[in-house]
């Protein structure tokens, strides 16, 4: 969990963003508010937030802005000066981006749009701490698409730890560059992977996390130095995919794909889990795409 000195200087900032919202806010502000540089409040807020100071603030401005048009008469132009947008036509471009429709046709129509309502990062890190926090209804809800993949026999060049058992503990015991040293590696059959190896694949005193990359079975190429290269077998793997998410809620979209994995029964599709044939493996999380894993499983046999 980040520091509390951390999340308290970022609480600070979004009281004095909430208490300057309709006034010319500067990064020097912010970093007085916070007791930090201009440099280290900017990135220790967007680290928390999952926006930049400005980005945060404009969101900010925009939605308060929108609530204004919906609910009162008032002219467009009076809420852009008031929300310290410099021109009409400037508020209507930001308005335009955010909403996907101007200003004014918002203020005739009232459609729904989503609005940016800022968590308040100490409640947050404060009901993590104790268990509480349950993720935003969008990811709890968001459509996993499942697929089984033919896996062929191939080699697994991997980097081991000793005792981790997740991505975090890995980094702390072997480091974060073993990703760039298998990204570089020519042949790959797929992208580096974090996997989870079971108890045939791991060596004694090694860790049940690793990452890796998959090569041909003809592989014969150069390992890198403290990496091993293993065989595994051909299996089938399902795959889970979860929908498109902003890169700074890729804990939770893990998290949700973790639950769904949980509960999901193969069986219902004709397959079992089977997690001794192969590691099951996570590619590395990117919003674009949505988080995915694969889980080893077998066919079942109907009975004759």
């Amino acid at each position: 969990m980040d520091s509390w000195d951390n999340i308290n200087a970022v609480q600070r900032m979004q009281s004095c963003i909430e208490a300057h919202l309709h006034e010319p806010i500067t990064l020097h502000m912010l970093a007085q508010a916070a007791g930090y540089s201009p440099w280290h409040a900017a990135r220790v807020f967007k680290a928390l937030t999952g926006k930049s100071p400005f980005e945060y603030i404009r969101a900010l401005r925009l939605s308060r802005a929108a609530v204004r048009l919906r609910d009162e008469e008032v002219r467009i132009v009076d809420v852009a000066f008031d929300f310290v947008f410099d021109s009409h036509e400037g508020f209507t471009r930001a308005f335009s981006r955010q909403f996907g429709l101007t200003p004014q046709r918002y203020s005739h129509a009232r459609p729904p749009i989503k609005l940016f309502i800022p968590n308040n990062v100490r409640e947050i890190y404060l009901a993590l701490q104790k268990g509480e926090y349950q993720m935003s209804e969008d990811l709890k809800t968001n459509t996993i698409f499942v697929q089984v993949v033919e896996r062929p026999a191939r080699k697994l060049i991997l980097k081991r730890g000793t005792n981790a058992r997740d991505y975090y503990a890995y980094c702390e015991e072997v480091g974060c560059e073993v990703w760039d040293v298998l990204t570089g590696l020519q042949q790959a059959l797929y992208e580096p992977i974090g996997m989870w190896l079971p108890e045939s694949l791991r060596s004694p005193g090694t860790s049940v996390y690793a990452q890796g990359v998959e090569m041909p079975l003809d592989y014969a190429g150069p390992i890198p130095e403290g990496f091993d290269i293993i065989d595994l077998p051909p299996c089938k793997m399902m795959i889970f995919q979860g929908q498109p998410y902003d890169d700074c809620d890729f804990e939770q979209a893990i998290g949700s794909l973790w639950q769904t994995i949980k509960n999901y029964n193969p069986e219902i599709y004709g397959f079992k889990w089977a997690d001794e044939d192969g590691p099951r493996f996570q590619l590395e999380p990117q919003g674009y795409r949505g988080y995915i894993e694969g889980r080893p499983v077998r066919e079942i046999k109907a009975r004759e």
